[in-house]
């Protein structure tokens, strides 16, 4: 399917061409009043009307049939009418969205706004795929909205459409689609085919399985495709007696067309109040409203101490009083224990299962870090072997340090013109695991741990190389670290690429008849190949390969969830025969007996936000990203001095097939071609902006401009760059405000370069090659030193032992950065004691135990950023002293 198409399709911009209309509208009846050629003004109308004749009647507000009226008042050119019915449409579709649909145009306009902002019901569009007449006396439309009663919690609506390529438009294109009930015999083809269903589609025609004029089974799966949490009811005009076919698991339920309608509008109430429901949110808010007295060590609970204390009523008037009604140290009252749920917060985890793909997902309250603690600790044992992106977040390499197993570092392709980490290449994964083999060690590899979607933007194929890896080693456990990619299962071309997905994929595939011919095929094409040649070939994996898959998310980092709320995610073949118990008792290690319950209730409201919402919220931001990107390429004073780095710029060539020209299709084909098969694909929403030709460093720039000068918070610099993210918090009006800032800056840097003197030029271009041309070279991982290696030639290092070992004062000495330069040129080894990591972005540049090489010490003395864990500036680096290398060494070479 054509995910960029979906993605940019006309619809979203949807509201400007509205607002464009209002606009329209509003000059052709003043130019009409004054008596003046309206000529300019209709062709600027008509414009606006053609477009969105495109596909607004996938909406049921404004809708077609409202823009036929309006058209209508434009052929007759009554102007005043067009331009008043245009200028309530926009400000009703602005603020209500296809709600405004329920609104009676022949009673008070006021009032019924008035019912509808003080509603608490819930208002939702559900789809209905029908091409029976309308006007049939079992016409299913008319029966369902008689059933609905003004009084229910839930109220929708019905969008009707005629064709499975109408309902597939429709399911792309309008967010407010909660659930579709799609006819069995409904026709395939539209019977007035618009251009965007070949730009949505890909093709002219939709790519289905058979040459039938109709497939609802086709249908059912786009939808899933599109948008897997909502809804999907088949309506069959053929019962059980007579041989129906009976409905794959795509559909939730089949209904009968001829029987009472009245199950199928309970049963699309009940789907969405399921959907909206908030378990552990609902029985928190239910416990702050009920009487209790309270006796438990947590003095703030239910407020007292706060709002009975003089000193701290300024605290009560800014957090309100729900915040502390909500707060209790017990989990009675239809509340749940963190550590033992049975209740509300399992019901909201099984929930968040279903939403991120997984088998089994766990609330965190402490952050990713912690979570990625668990996950390691669970798993691994001491001496285990871990492959590792070294550039992963810190709270892995603490993870192994608390588990005792050892780290293959693994070093990602370096963009060194930026100063930027890329990802680690698959064949780099492969050949480790093959030396590692060739070493007889293969067996005690038990992890591959990578960051998918890394800070920058980097998005691993995450079955591929589950796939090629379980090849080489059918029992090796994956966990991808998703801090920053919890929004990716709300939209159809990320959510391929997350691993709950990728993992479900591969097992389907490896469980599939086809795939057993298929891997017997492949091996006899590999049969002639040496397996120490396997890194540079294709691989398949047994078909009895296990597929063992965790994920941990930052769900606050994307998602409308409070800070340090995060999840684990769980996708194990062997989970319940022997990981579950390991996996609770790490659980229990890390995790506080006082969990915070707004952190928990959050995630919970997250899922449901998610859930409803979360298409329209992701590709919303999308948009924006697309569209910042766009305004700065365009703009003549902005791309002067600032670049935005694309996917050329951070992914190579080499891992991009579908760059090939030879690869041949239209931009929409090659981009989705990409997030189906490409090693690595950029994601949009990560913003890396270039700043190298400002004379500005990552860090100047986000201090000294972006945050002082006009408050813009970011997260990550490098030395020439920094990285906007675009989640679903941000707004256009943010967006204006960065480019408006932006504007500003390149003014004032265009100003002063014009008055410089030329020794003041000569300086400014001293800076800029400092930041373009004369960069630090980005160190790889150096080594483990031979006195914390498992073996006198293996990779991985016994990072446990040189982390304790670096405890007492009389074994470690301090070394600044330019005496260290010297005594690595007089051949002196230098070993760090502990981690060294730049924050942002937190990943080390040295672990406890690796060798400082000279690469190491010139990024640290160039290194932007002022706030370096491990590291003391006023002493320098913490090394082993020539003593504790000595001791070592002999305890090693005397071992059998």
């Amino acid at each position: 399917m054509s995910a960029l198409a979906a993605m940019i399709n006309p619809s979203s911009q949807r509201l400007d061409v509205w607002h464009l209309l209002d606009d329209a509208t509003q000059q052709l009846a003043a130019v009409h009043r004054a008596g003046l050629d309206t000529q300019l003004e209709q062709s600027r109308v008509r414009r606006q009307l053609d477009r969105l004749d495109a596909y607004e009647r996938y909406w049921l507000y404004p809708g077609q049939e409202r823009l036929d009226q309006l058209r209508e008042h434009f052929d007759a050119l009554d102007t005043v009418e067009l331009a008043a019915a245009v200028n309530l449409a926009a400000r009703l579709l602005e603020e209500y969205g296809d709600r405004a649909a329920l609104f009676d145009d022949a009673s008070p306009l006021e009032e019924q706004e008035l019912v509808a902002r003080a509603s608490q019901q819930q208002f939702y569009t559900v789809l209905l795929a029908d091409d029976s007449p309308l006007t049939s006396p079992d016409g299913l439309a008319g029966s369902l909205r008689r059933l609905r009663r003004p009084t229910d919690d839930v109220q929708y609506e019905i969008l009707r459409v005629t064709s499975v390529e109408d309902a597939i438009t429709a399911v792309a294109l309008n967010g407010e689609i909660q659930t579709a009930v799609v006819r069995h015999d409904l026709a395939l083809r539209s019977k007035d085919r618009l251009p965007i269903m070949t730009g949505l589609l890909g093709v002219e025609n939709i790519e289905v399985a058979t040459d039938r004029t109709y497939d609802w089974v086709e249908c059912g799966h786009w939808i899933r495709e599109l948008r897997p949490r909502i809804d999907l009811f088949l309506l069959t005009d053929e019962s059980i007696v007579a041989g129906a076919e009976e409905a794959p698991g795509v559909f939730d339920r089949t209904f009968y067309r001829l029987n009472d309608v009245t199950d199928l509008h309970s049963t699309v109430l009940a789907g969405i109040r399921a959907r909206y429901t908030t378990p552990f949110f609902d029985a928190l808010r239910a416990y702050a409203a009920s009487s209790v007295g309270q006796f438990h060590a947590l003095p703030v609970a239910r407020g007292a101490s706060i709002f009975n204390s003089r000193s701290l009523k300024d605290m009560g008037e800014f957090y309100g009083r729900n915040i502390f009604m909500a707060e209790t140290s017990s989990t009675s009252g239809g509340l749940d224990s963190l550590l033992d749920p049975h209740g509300a917060l399992r019901e909201a985890m099984d929930k968040a299962a279903l939403t991120w793909n997984s088998r089994s997902s766990y609330y965190v309250t402490n952050g990713t870090s912690t979570a990625n603690k668990i996950v390691v600790q669970s798993l691994t044992r001491p001496g285990d072997i871990v492959l590792i992106d070294r550039n992963c977040h810190k709270s892995h390499h603490y993870g192994l340090v608390l588990a005792g197993a050892n780290p293959v570092y693994l070093d990602a392709y370096p963009l060194e013109e930026y100063s930027i980490y890329g990802a680690v290449p698959l064949e780099t994964i492969k050949q480790t695991l093959l030396d590692l083999e060739a070493d007889g060690r293969l067996d005690q590899v038990r992890m591959v741990l990578l960051t998918n979607c890394t800070f920058d933007g980097v998005v691993y194929n995450p079955e591929r190389v589950m796939e090629e890896v379980l090849a080489i080693k059918p029992d090796i456990c994956f966990l991808w670290d998703e801090a920053w990619f919890a929004f990716a299962v709300a939209v159809p071309w990320v959510r391929q690429r997350t691993a709950m997905v990728a993992a479900e994929r591969l097992e389907d595939r490896l469980a599939s008849p086809a795939y057993a011919a298929e891997y017997a095929r492949w091996q006899a094409e590999m049969a002639n190949v040496p397996r120490s040649a396997w890194a540079s070939h294709r691989l398949l994996p047994d078909p009895g390969a296990r597929v063992r898959v965790y994920s941990t998310h930052s769900t606050h980092k994307s998602l409308s969830a409070l800070r340090q709320a995060s999840m684990i995610h769980v996708r194990d073949a062997d989970f319940n025969k022997q990981t579950r118990e390991a996996f609770g008792e790490a659980f229990l290690t890390h995790t506080s007996t006082s969990p915070n319950q707004q952190l928990m209730a959050s995630l919970d409201l997250a899922r449901r936000q998610v859930d409803i919402e979360g298409f329209a919220m992701v590709r919303s931001a999308y948009k924006m990203a697309l569209a910042f990107r766009q305004r700065v390429r365009a703009d003549r004073l902005l791309k002067q001095w600032f670049t935005i780095l694309d996917e050329a710029a951070l992914v190579p060539d080499q891992f991009r097939p579908s760059a090939d020209p030879a690869a041949g299709g239209t931009q929409v084909e090659r981009w989705n071609s990409s997030w189906q098969n490409d090693e690595f694909v950029l994601d949009p929403t990560r913003v890396t902006l270039y700043i190298g030709h400002t004379g500005l460093n990552g860090y100047e720039f986000r201090e000294d401009v972006l945050s002082n000068r006009f408050g813009i918070q970011i997260n990550k610099t490098s030395i020439n760059s920094v990285l906007l993210i675009f989640t679903i918090g941000v707004t256009w009006s943010s967006v204006h405000f960065l480019l408006e800032a932006l504007r500003r800056v390149a003014e004032d840097l265009a100003r002063e370069r014009a008055a410089a003197s030329r020794a003041e030029l000569r300086l400014q271009d001293d800076k800029i090659a400092a930041l373009t041309t004369d960069l630090p070279a980005l160190p790889d991982f150096s080594d483990f030193d031979p006195a914390f290696r498992a073996t006198p030639t293996s990779p991985d290092g016994d990072i446990r032992r040189a982390f304790y070992a670096g405890y007492a004062d009389e074994d470690k000495e301090y070394v600044p950065l330019h005496r260290a330069v010297r005594l690595l040129e007089e051949g002196r080894r230098l070993v760090s004691t502990t981690f060294v990591v730049p924050y942002p972005p937190g990943f080390p540049v040295l672990v406890p135990g690796q060798s400082v090489s000279r690469a190491i010490i010139e990024f640290l003395i160039r290194l932007d950023v002022k706030e370096i864990h491990g590291y003391r500036p006023e002493l320098g680096l913490s090394v082993f002293t020539d003593e504790v290398l000595r001791r070592t060494d002999e305890t090693r070479l005397s071992r059998p």
